[in-house]
């Protein structure tokens, strides 16, 4: 319509211009009764459409308000605005994807790029085929006579590469084959003493049998060794002797075991072990209150305690280990006496840990040492070794694989034994650093281990395959972990001066709500604990305090001046519920 319409007005533009310019139109008359016609504006009831695709056709035709690019067009003929030419395309957009393509294809945060590359064989093929024949195929071509170069050497070498030999080489090769056979058989055919051919040392036995250009090259077989090699044989059976003897430097140093027992009486008027839990021993409430003074002190150690671990589920002995070589365990509920030393480590102990009944308990010292006791008679049931530092021991929780150790050693491996057996039965060996902790979680069906390399890593036990591996940029050591009460989540002692909070579901994520911060535990492996009913969070520090945080609100609810020197080990008690007992390098034991 607006195209007729302008073909009108022209017309009338046309007819209505004068044959002479100066001549006046005798209608227009300065007149005021003769007023000009008005001519009004052409209206159109169709809407206003975008004609784009007729303007392309129709050539100097009105052009519309706002004439948008043929995304399909090579050239712009016109100098297009900016808004012309960043227009969104029209049409329906996708329903999955923002910008026409689905999220499956998107391989790039972009959209999708395609792989567009040339195999480095098929690359280096070409290029020395041009530089060689002069000429090359043309990858871009598809279809046809796709070849660029020489084309007369094409069809002279009939389209062959640098690595395609052509025919006439063939057929040279053959012949030369079939002479050299053709030797080989005269060869054959001259007598040959028969113990030369069977005997694998002499040079007919090579020459029939060579399968290489090299194999028919023999140099005479060395028989004796020289003084050296000599020297260096026997120091090496010697090392070797003492490997297996387990008494060579690389194994952990042997000390003589004793054990002094330091109470009244092993057994009392009715027969009971000193070690037998008190029959009356039961949780008073269910809630636990912070402690807020000092109770017992029990001091014997003359270094730096290390660990402290209460008795199993009664905690009315509480053991000790300690950079004196010993490992102590005291009386907690009636004289808060030292009841039984155990000496069996020539250097610093650095971790200690119960089985279920509490009967039995490991040790692990900087001696490369791991021994397992008898708690009532301090004999020593066993002792395993890889020649390596042992960072962390512990016993696999079930009742039924109570015979299963693990150890995360220096050596960056969590080793696994039978200590029925005394066999190492499994190794875990993924960390990059020194392993520092080990937690059962999920029904102990696997364990969380932590270490120097400042990674998490998440293990099905008995299988050494990380089935979770977390490592953050921002993440750093992790030398404490602990298990909630209700096993939901684990407490991890930052060396950035935090407790972090992950979850033990399928994922292991970092819980970013709970974050428990306030104490200063930079370089130091300070252990971190729960209360029993979950309610309290409770960490030692580098400064000598014990630190309470409420759970829910993540605040710091208590704070406690325990050591001089720092705190290194808390625990809580497991029946009494507002008894914390906390151990530091001054060598003390306290019970709050």
């Amino acid at each position: 319509m607006d195209l007729l319409q302008n073909y009108v007005d022209q017309n009338d533009d046309s007819s209505d211009e004068p044959d002479n310019p100066n001549q006046q139109n005798p209608n227009s008359s300065s007149s005021p009764e003769s007023s000009p016609p008005r001519i009004l504006p052409a209206k159109s009831a169709a809407p206003k459409v975008d004609d784009t695709m007729l303007a392309l056709t129709v050539a100097q035709a009105n052009q519309t308000l706002s004439k948008p690019i043929d995304p399909t067009q090579k050239a712009v003929a016109f100098n297009p605005t900016y808004d012309q030419l960043w227009a969104p395309l029209y049409g329906p957009s996708h329903p999955y994807a923002k910008d026409g393509i689905a999220q499956g294809m998107r391989n790039h945060k972009l959209g999708f790029v395609e792989d567009a590359s040339i195999e480095p064989f098929v690359f280096d093929e070409q290029y020395n085929t041009f530089y060689k024949f002069g000429y090359a195929a043309d990858p871009s071509a598809s279809e046809g006579y796709n070849y660029v170069g020489d084309l007369e050497a094409l069809q002279k070498n009939d389209a062959a590469s640098v690595y395609n030999i052509p025919r006439h080489e063939q057929k040279r090769r053959k012949v030369e084959k079939k002479k050299e056979s053709a030797e080989d058989e005269d060869a054959e055919g001259e007598e040959v003493d028969k113990q030369e051919v069977e005997n694998p040392a002499s040079d007919t036995w090579l020459l029939k049998n060579k399968k290489s250009p090299w194999s028919g090259k023999k140099e005479g077989l060395q028989t004796e060794l020289s003084e050296e090699q000599k020297k260096y044989a026997e120091e090496y059976a010697k090392k070797k002797g003492e490997e297996k003897s387990g008494f060579g430097g690389e194994k952990g140093e042997v000390v003589k075991d004793k054990s002094t027992f330091h109470g009244k009486e092993e057994r009392d008027y009715q027969g009971r072990s000193w070690i037998a839990p008190p029959k009356d021993a039961k949780a008073s409430n269910d809630h636990c209150y912070i402690p807020k003074r000092l109770v017992h002190t029990w001091s014997g150690h003359t270094k730096g305690v290390s660990a402290i671990r209460f008795f199993p589920k009664y905690g009315h002995l509480i053991l000790s280990a300690s950079m004196d070589t010993k490992v102590k365990i005291w009386d907690v509920f009636n004289s808060g006496k030292c009841m039984r030393t155990y000496m069996g480590h020539s250097k610093a102990v650095r971790d200690i840990c119960f089985s279920n009944d509490g009967t039995k308990f490991l040790s692990a010292g900087y001696d490369k040492n791991i021994k397992y006791w008898d708690t009532e008679t301090g004999q020593v049931i066993s002792t395993f070794s890889t020649g390596k530092i042992p960072y962390v021991v512990k016993l696999n929780p079930d009742e039924d694989k109570q015979n299963v150790l693990l150890a995360g050693m220096s050596d960056k491996k969590i080793v696994q034994w039978d200590m029925n057996t005394g066999q190492i039965t499994q190794e875990y060996d993924q960390h990059l650093g020194a392993v520092n902790t080990i937690t059962f979680v999920d029904n102990n069906r696997r364990f969380v281990t932590s270490s120097d390399d400042k990674s998490l890593r998440v293990w099905e036990f008995g299988i050494p395959v990380v089935i979770k591996y977390i490592s953050e940029p921002h993440m750093h050591s992790m030398p404490s972990i602990s298990l909630h009460p209700n096993s939901n989540w684990l407490a991890a002692q930052s060396l950035d001066n935090q407790i972090l909070i992950y979850s033990t579901r399928e994922k292991f994520q970092l819980n970013k709500k709970k974050r428990f911060a306030g104490h200063i535990v930079a370089g130091y492996a300070c252990q971190v604990n729960f209360s029993p009913d979950g309610r309290f969070v409770i960490s030692g520090d580098g400064e000598g305090k014990c630190w309470f945080w409420d759970w829910k609100s993540c605040k710091v609810f208590r704070t406690l001046k325990c050591h001089e020197g720092v705190c290194i080990g808390c625990e809580w008690h497991p029946l009494e519920q507002s008894k914390v007992a906390t151990c530091g390098w001054d060598g003390l034991i306290k019970y709050w």
